[in-house]
């Protein structure tokens, strides 16, 4: 068996030919990937495996979860094929006509036990929904029965969830069954899911496979989906691992995962045993808890819970215990397991350590509730509950061990959980949601199809204006799928989570007031890179032209917007020495940090909380420390300066520029004082994104439009470094030399960021009760934007001339311009303020030549000066 979701398909042909030398005996392609176009790529490789004679020598499945996907496989392959799968999910009608499809290729089938109730699990639902499925193909569509395959769904065992012991039990008796009651069918299954829950121990799961099939091929079963390659004999398994596997499959031992696992751990390569005494305990109450939870050991948790509970200097409420050790403690549980270090058993069996502590809590929890309830003026109700979350599996997927197992360990995290089950409709998600007062909602699906569901549920949540977070989660899943296709359609948190340990932690961060502001922002710019990775590696990327992308601009309602604001002065203002103690609070310390290489792991990564990092937090508090020790005394000493300036003009956009005014006699009839060109947004966007091709004269309006608007700009810097930096230098003290410069970009950053909440609420005044934490200013959540040009808005660095000119700034501050356009003193920052409500920070990226054209005629440039100061941004060679 052989499946492929990737583009490189003389490797793919490479390991179908080894799998077929191995012994496979049908080679099953598979194309379901968010990432793939399924219908081509699945039409390139039949076509290819169609010319190798080493492969093409064995039947081939079509696989896949469309059976668009399937029909255009069958249309290329030569020879019977098998098609997987189609089922009676959505009922007979599109069971029926699908089948004819198939049938009329003459290809055989394999039927998934499902049927309109969703997955059968138990032997009487797999037998009753296989021959339901019989009867039809034979009767109406008069297949023949030895092209039928059933597949009664092999399910996961060992989870630590007793309703999933019987899984193996039941498909085998199925198969039993089914054998002598439905003459000529056959009975197939993937082996994958069997073992699912040792993931990472991949002995163990052979065997477990080698030992299934053993029982399963006696029972009928006629083929199965395994790696050939990799399968043992079943008398060459070790005795004692032999007799573990049975006992795991027949359910015969309660004890058989434990002793799975711990014979796993004794006979892993290079392992240790595991430890047998109670050194363990001469730990802190904190270390005894987490290692409690690694290890799934219930016998002290109340015990060191009580401990830690009463320790009211380190956790002053119950509350504490709970998001402090315990919750630590979960944390480790989930690395553990995201690292392949620990397995799907034992994440069940911390989860339960935990439950078993959080209960102890609850009632010292409520008993605190009702204290708080009965103090005067406190009538608001406190949830018990950590949160409450809404998981679902999307419509049309019927897969849900993995969300329940989500749920278990959720429920065990005191977390409410609203399981709406399978094949849920996106409106009853949405309703279940709202009715629940939920927080966060959960999607799960296995099959491709799933992913187009998720991206639905994601922009309606959207449309409605339901901003919750969004966990992606399953099979079909992944983190570039999600970061590429769900997140830019909605704009609060959608996150692809691994597993269900990871849930947990995922969960408690985005619900923590402290922490989701941080972790949403590390989500955002890892996403950020993963969808700028992934478009720059696109080949054939197609743009829309310079008319049709102004078409789909940002077209904003000037008439129902806001009226703009006047500023307080037309013209400029300069700042000549500016007071530095103004502009301490206002300073972003972490690219400080990055300049000295200091990065905290995550949730350590900010500042401060750089400082409790293990790795770096000790030597971050040394550098901030000594940072704070000169940069007092620079400012005591009057060795540094600040000087800016800032300025405002009427302004109204003509197609892609925007036009200044000296004068604000409205409407505009003189000739310009200045003009600011932008470019346009030209890649073409995906087919069912609602983002438009924005240019920065979008924000402004348009002459015609009958409103008055303005722009402003600014430019700011710290002047003494250099030559700071220079003495410190000649002395030997590097240390110092570098420091005084890190602190001057930070004093230039903080006065462009002080003076930009001065302009809103003071000198343009469009924001005047504006009420903002420095945090919530680094992360941009004011009105407006200060973009500068030579950043990813406006990559031309040469538009900054027009704003030298305009404002005289250099003879103003003394803020100069190398002749490669970079400001000087370094220490400057500079740009332009927009005051609309609907602007927006956005990237131009890539654009056509034909643009470049435009903008070159329209600055009466030369083509080939443009290409060169628009290099990076060209989506052509200029050598060609």
């Amino acid at each position: 068996m052989f499946l492929t979701t990737s583009c490189c398909f003389p490797e793919a042909l490479n390991i179908a030919k080894i799998q077929v030398n191995k012994g496979a005996q049908i080679l099953d392609i598979n194309m379901d990937d968010g990432m793939l176009d399924g219908k081509s790529a699945m039409i390139r490789f039949c076509n290819l495996v169609s010319t190798e004679p080493d492969i093409a020598k064995v039947p081939v499945c079509i696989d896949s979860s469309k059976f668009s996907v399937i029909e255009a496989g069958l249309r290329c392959c030569q020879g019977k094929c098998l098609v997987n799968s189609i089922s009676l999910k959505e009922g007979e009608e599109d069971f029926l006509e699908k089948a004819r499809i198939i049938k009329q290729f003459g290809a055989a089938v394999v039927i998934m036990a499902f049927d309109e109730k969703g997955q059968a699990t138990d032997i009487e639902s797999k037998v009753a929904v296989c021959t339901r499925a019989y009867y039809l193909l034979v009767n109406k569509v008069k297949f023949n029965p030895s092209d039928i395959i059933f597949d009664p769904n092999i399910l996961t065992i060992g989870t630590g969830m007793e309703e999933h012991n019987l899984y193996a039990v039941n498909f085998i008796k199925a198969t039993s069954i089914m054998k002598g009651a439905l003459p000529g069918a056959r009975v197939s299954g993937g082996l994958s899911n069997l073992s699912f829950a040792f993931r990472g121990m991949e002995a163990i799961r052979e065997a477990i496979h080698s030992v299934f099939l053993y029982h399963a091929i006696k029972a009928g079963m006629d083929m199965g989906i395994v790696n050939a390659g990799n399968l043992p004999v079943y008398d060459d398994i070790d005795k004692e691992l032999l007799e573990l596997c049975e006992n795991l499959i027949w359910n015969k031992d309660p004890e058989a995962t434990e002793k799975l696992l711990c014979y796993a751990q004794n006979h892993a390569k290079g392992g240790k045993a595991a430890v047998t005494t109670d050194e363990w305990r001469n730990g802190t109450v904190e270390e005894r808890l987490e290692y409690a939870l690694i290890k799934g050991i219930e016998k002290y948790v109340v015990e060191d819970t009580a401990e830690a509970k009463a320790d009211l200097h380190s956790y002053p409420r119950p509350l504490h215990v709970v998001e402090g050790p315990l919750m630590n403690g979960m944390k480790a549980v989930g690395d553990l397991f995201g690292a392949g270090k620990m397995f799907l058993p034992q994440v069940i069996k911390s989860a339960r350590v935990m439950k078993k502590a959080v209960k102890y809590l609850i009632p010292f929890m409520e008993q605190e509730r009702e204290e708080l309830l009965m103090q005067p003026g406190h009538f608001k109700e406190i949830n018990p509950y950590q949160g409450t979350i809404v998981l679902a599996t999307v419509k049309g997927d019927v897969h849900d061990i993995g969300k329940n197992i989500v749920r278990v360990v959720l429920g065990c995290n005191n977390f409410r959980v609203i399981d709406l089950g399978v094949m849920t409709p996106c409106d009853k998600i949405l309703q279940a949601a709202i009715e629940n007062k939920a927080d966060i909602i959960g999607l799960s699906g296995l099959i491709t199809p799933s992913l187009d569901e998720m991206i639905h549920v994601a922009k309606e949540m959207e449309r409605i204006g339901l901003k919750l977070p969004l966990l992606i989660g399953g099979a079909t899943t992944s983190k570039t799928h999600t970061a590429v296709k769900i997140a830019p359609r909605y704009n609060a948190p959608a996150i692809h989570v691994l597993d269900a340990s990871k849930s947990v932690v995922v969960c408690s961060q985005l619900l923590d007031d402290d922490l989701k502001d941080d972790y949403f922002e590390e989500i955002t710019e890892e996403y950020e890179e993963i969808r700028q990775n992934y478009y720059e590696y696109l080949m054939d990327r197609k743009y829309l032209t310079l008319e049709q992308a102004r078409s789909q601009g940002f077209h904003i309602d000037w008439l129902s917007h806001p009226k703009p604001v006047k500023p307080m002065f037309i013209g400029t203002r300069s700042f000549i020495d500016y007071d530095l103690w103004r502009l301490m609070s206002f300073i972003d310390w972490k690219p400080f940090f990055d300049v000295w290489q200091l990065k905290g792991r995550y949730p350590n990564r900010g500042f401060p909380k750089i400082f409790k990092d293990k790795t770096v937090g000790e030597e971050a508090k040394k550098v901030f420390q000594d940072a704070q020790n000169l940069l007092k005394k620079l400012i005591e000493e009057k060795k540094l300066k600040a000087r800016g300036i800032i300025g405002f003009w009427p302004a109204q956009s003509v197609g892609d520029d925007v036009n200044l005014y000296e004068e604000d006699n409205f409407p505009h009839t003189g000739e310009p004082v200045a003009k600011f060109h932008g470019l346009r947004q030209q890649a073409k966007k995906d087919s069912l994104s609602a983002e438009k091709y924005c240019c920065i004269s979008d924000f402004i309006a348009p002459r015609g439009s009958g409103v008055a608007d303005y722009i402003g700009m600014f430019a700011v810097a710290c002047f003494g470094a250099e030559q700071l930096s220079k003495q410190y230098e000649k002395e030997g003290d590097d240390y110092s030399s570098i420091m005084v410069k890190a602190l001057a970009d930070r004093l230039a950053e903080a006065f462009a960021e002080e003076m930009h909440e001065r302009v809103r609420k003071e000198f343009w005044g469009y924001s005047p009760e504006e009420n903002l934490t420095v945090t919530d200013l680094h992360r941009n959540k004011y009105v407006g934007i200060r973009p500068a040009p030579g950043y990813p808005i406006q990559p031309d660095h040469t538009e900054k001339i027009t704003m030298w000119k305009l404002a005289n700034v250099e003879e103003s501050t003394g803020i100069a311009m190398t002749e490669s356009l970079a400001m000087t003193p370094a220490a400057a920052v500079s740009g332009l303020y927009f005051s609309s409500t609907e602007s927006m920070y956005f990237a131009v990226g890539k654009v056509t030549k034909e643009q470049i054209e435009d903008y070159a005629a329209r600055k009466q440039m030369r083509i080939e000066d443009v290409e060169k100061w628009l290099g990076p941004i060209l989506g052509y060679d200029t050598d060609s």
